[in-house]
C-alpha cells in the first residue's frame, strides 16, 4: 500500500470526523474569498467609475450623498442647482470641462439620467447597436439595463418619478430606444441616457412654453444645455461633474464653490476613501470572524490527528515491524494534516465564488453591482499556499510522535 493510500483509508476510517474538519475549514476559507473578490472589484469599479471626475458640484448637503447620488447613483439628490450659477461655473478659469447631469426620473429602477455626449466619451462608451440620441425624449441604454429588461431598438416606455417603481408614471412622455450601448463593466451599464431637455419635457405643466426646435441652433449652442435661453434663470439641473485644468484647482475651486456660491463642491477620491472607512469596519470584523474559523478548524484537525494517532499505534507499529521506515510514518501524518487543510481550502475557495455567483444571479441588486464571480486574484493562491502550512503546522505534533512509535513498548503492551 503506498502513503495516498493509506492516507485516503485514514480519512475514510472516521468520515464524520474528517467532513466536519473540512467543512469548518471550508467556511472560513470561503469568507474570506467573498470578501476578497467583493472588496477588491469594489475598490476596481469605484477607481473606474471616478476617473475623469474631480468634482462633482450640486445642492448643498452631505458630500457623500452627493458623490453616491451623481457618479455611482445609488442614492438621491441632494437638491437641485440653478442652470445659469452651474453655466458661470463651467466656464471658470479653473475648469477644463463640465457636464450637466439631470436627475430624478427612473425606469424598472433603473436611473434615467440627463446629459450629454460627453458623460457617455468619459467612460468610454460605444453603441452595441442602434445610434444616439438626436431629439427630446430619445435614449441609450446601458447594456445590463437592455439584457434585464428586454429592451430593443425602437421600444417605448413611461418613467416613473423618484427611485422606485411605484413612483407616479409620465405617461404623456413616451421615451423611445434609440441605441443600445455597449458593456463597460461599470455604471453606466445600469444608467438610461438622454438629454437634459428630456428630463424638464416630462415633469412640464400643461401649458408651459416650450422652445422650438429651430431655436436650439440659435439660442446658445456654447451652453451646458444648448436649448436654453441665453439668461434663462428658471432651469435647474441636478449636478456638474467637472475635470480641472491644472492642479492649482484642487486647491482654489472647492474652496470658491463652497464658500462663495450657493453650491456645494464634493471630491470623488475624497469621499470614495471615507466610503471605504466606513466599510472597512465591517469587512475587518468579518474578516477576523473568518480567521476564528480557520483557528478552530486547525485546532480540530489537531485534535483529531493526535487522537487518531494514540487509535493507531498499533497499526504503526505492526508498519515499523513490517519494514516501514520511521520517515514514511512521518510523512503518512504530514498528508493527512495537509488533505484536510488543503481539501477545505479548494472547497472553501469553490463555496466562495459559488455563493457570489448565486448573489448576482439571483439577487436583482446583486447583478447591479457588475461584479463578477469568475474573477481570481493572486491572494486566493496564497490562502492554498497557506493551508498547506497550516496542514503541516497542525500534523507536526502528531507526526513526531509517529516518528518516535518504539515497537517493542507497543507491541508488548497489546
Amino acid at each position: 500500500m503506498n502513503l495516498f493510500s493509506l492516507v485516503i483509508s485514514y480519512l475514510k476510517a472516521r468520515p464524520l470526523n474528517t467532513l466536519l474538519n473540512i467543512l469548518l475549514l471550508s467556511l472560513g476559507i470561503a469568507v474570506i474569498t467573498i470578501l476578497l473578490l467583493f472588496s477588491n472589484q469594489l475598490k476596481e469599479k469605484i477607481s473606474d467609475n471616478t476617473k475623469g471626475i474631480d468634482l462633482v458640484v450640486g445642492a448643498k448637503g452631505s458630500p457623500l450623498q452627493l458623490i453616491l447620488c451623481n457618479v455611482f447613483h445609488i442614492d438621491f439628490p441632494t437638491g437641485n442647482i440653478n442652470l445659469l450659477e452651474a453655466e458661470r461655473l463651467s466656464k471658470h478659469r479653473l475648469v477644463k470641462s463640465a457636464i450637466p447631469m439631470a436627475l430624478g426620473d427612473s425606469y424598472q429602477n433603473f436611473r434615467l439620467v440627463g446629459t450629454n455626449r460627453a458623460y457617455a466619451e468619459l467612460y468610454q462608451a460605444e453603441l452595441a447597436m442602434g445610434e444616439w440620441w438626436t431629439n427630446d425624449l430619445e435614449v441609450v441604454v446601458g447594456s445590463t439595463v437592455a439584457e434585464l429588461l428586454k429592451l430593443k431598438v425602437g421600444a417605448t416606455f413611461e418613467s416613473a418619478h423618484g427611485l422606485s417603481k411605484e413612483g407616479h408614471a409620465h405617461e404623456e412622455s413616451p421615451f423611445v430606444v434609440k441605441g443600445i450601448l455597449k458593456s463597460t463593466h461599470g455604471v453606466l451599464d445600469n444608467l438610461i441616457l438622454t438629454n437634459v431637455s428630456s428630463i424638464w419635457k416630462v415633469h412640464e405643466e400643461p401649458g408651459e412654453e416650450e422652445l422650438t426646435s429651430e431655436a436650439v441652433t440659435l439660442i446658445n449652442p456654447s451652453s451646458l444645455v444648448p436649448s436654453v435661453e441665453a439668461g434663462d434663470s428658471t432651469k435647474e439641473i441636478t449636478a456638474l461633474l467637472i475635470k480641472y485644468r491644472n492642479p492649482i484647482a484642487a486647491i482654489q475651486l472647492p474652496r470658491y464653490i463652497n464658500g462663495q456660491t450657493g453650491m456645494q463642491a464634493a471630491s470623488p477620491a475624497f469621499e470614495a476613501a471615507r466610503l471605504f472607512s466606513i466599510l472597512g469596519v465591517g469587512v475587518e470584523a468579518l474578516t477576523g470572524f473568518a480567521y476564528v474559523l480557520i483557528f478552530i478548524s486547525a485546532l480540530s484537525i489537531f485534535i483529531a490527528l493526535y487522537n487518531s494517532l494514540k487509535e493507531r499505534q498499533y497499526d504503526l507499529a505492526i508498519m515499523r515491524s513490517m519494514g516501514a521506515s520511521r520517515s514514511k510514518l512521518f510523512i503518512a501524518t504530514q498528508l493527512e494534516g495537509i488533505s484536510l487543510t488543503l481539501l477545505g481550502s479548494v472547497i472553501g475557495l469553490a463555496l466562495g465564488h459559488g455563493v457570489l455567483y448565486l448573489f448576482t444571479e439571483v439577487v436583482e441588486e446583486g447583478g447591479k453591482t457588475g461584479i463578477s464571480a469568475w474573477v481570481f486574484y493572486k491572494e486566493e493562491l496564497y490562502l492554498l499556499v497557506g493551508s498547506l502550512v497550516l496542514g503541516i503546522l497542525c500534523s507536526l505534533i502528531p507526526s513526531y510522535q509517529a516518528y518516535r512509535t518504539d515497537i517493542h513498548k507497543v507491541l508488548a503492551g497489546n
